[in-house]
């Protein structure tokens, strides 16, 4: 047996918590997953996973041995990556993950022109508007949406910016009213969005003032799309970036509401784990989305 498929597959059954997960990750089947493990600590002589119908759990001594498996395989990537560094062929797959917005509606249009620049690679992308660990889950790189990117060991390279705006339809607001001041937010129909950070508080600052509003969504969404959608629908306002609504406030089909008042804006980052020597494959994606996105055109809608 390849004692480096061993490690490897040993290694990312205990990441993934799973054979069956495991199994996919490695486009193998979970018997031939099962038995390369069990290969695994008969050879060594001892058991290195305990398992039970429910879960999977390392055992001391598996413990110990995934910790330095873990560093044998980081340094064979890291390894890898400083001969790509050299290399003028950029070559493998690539595991990307992006929030299913932005990824439809401003990456869908750019993975054409990158694969056709780097034939020798391929993309496997996933969009999902929750945050996936990138270890764990088996991902070279993300594109991270967030005013404030928590703290973590991850690199982090920022490749644009958006603008968040209180926005509605006209026919929302013939019915309702435009809100005149923060305050008044609270009286309104308000559409929250599940993945903000500060939730239903949103903070706005004005040129010598910053208030805190609390809004009390009557719907609530884990995706800006539908935000979108139910307030092109006259449902009520909403909290979004302009990468999603930009166009619609330039068609006057969406009113921004507050103009005078503003907040963060939303920082849109490549993320990626710390490697001593970044993969070419990840450099050249990160380099191209930056080229990509230097000039945001979404930026100079809706102004």
């Amino acid at each position: 047996m390849d004692r480096f498929r061993e490690v490897e597959t040993f290694v990312t059954v205990v990441e993934a918590g799973s054979f069956v997960k495991a199994a996919e990750r490695l486009r193998i089947s979970k018997s031939v997953a099962s038995r390369i493990v069990n290969d695994l600590e008969e050879r060594l002589g001892g058991r290195l996973l305990q398992r039970t119908t429910r879960q999977l759990s390392l055992t001391e001594a598996g413990q110990a041995y995934y910790e330095r498996c873990q560093q044998i395989l980081d340094e064979m990537r890291e390894a890898d990556g400083a001969v790509g560094m050299f290399s003028a062929n950029v070559v493998g797959l690539l595991k990307v993950n992006a929030p299913l917005t932005f990824g439809t509606m401003h990456l869908a249009d750019i993975w054409g022109e990158f694969l056709r620049r780097n034939p020798q690679v391929n993309l496997d992308v996933t969009l999902m508007d929750r945050v996936v660990d990138l270890v764990s889950e088996g991902f070279d790189m993300a594109v991270r949406i967030s005013t404030q990117l928590p703290p973590s060991s991850l690199i982090t390279r920022k490749l644009a910016s958006s603008r968040v705006v209180l926005c509605a339809s006209p026919a929302y607001l013939e019915k309702h009213g435009t809100p005149k001041t923060p305050e008044a937010m609270a009286d309104h129909e308000f559409i929250g969005y599940s993945y903000w950070r500060t939730g239903d508080s949103l903070k706005l600052e004005s040129a010598d003032k910053v208030e805190g509003v609390k809004v009390h969504p009557r719907l609530r969404v884990n995706n800006g799309d539908t935000c979108r959608a139910a307030a092109l629908d006259g449902l009520g306002i909403i909290f979004q970036p302009t990468f999603i609504i930009g166009e619609d406030l330039k068609a006057g089909t969406l009113v921004e509401i507050l103009p005078e008042w503003h907040s963060e804006e939303a920082g849109i980052y490549a993320v990626y784990p710390v490697r001593k020597h970044l993969s070419a494959k990840v450099r050249v994606l990160v380099d191209y989305l930056a080229e990509v996105f230097k000039d945001a055109p979404w930026n100079s809608l809706g102004k």
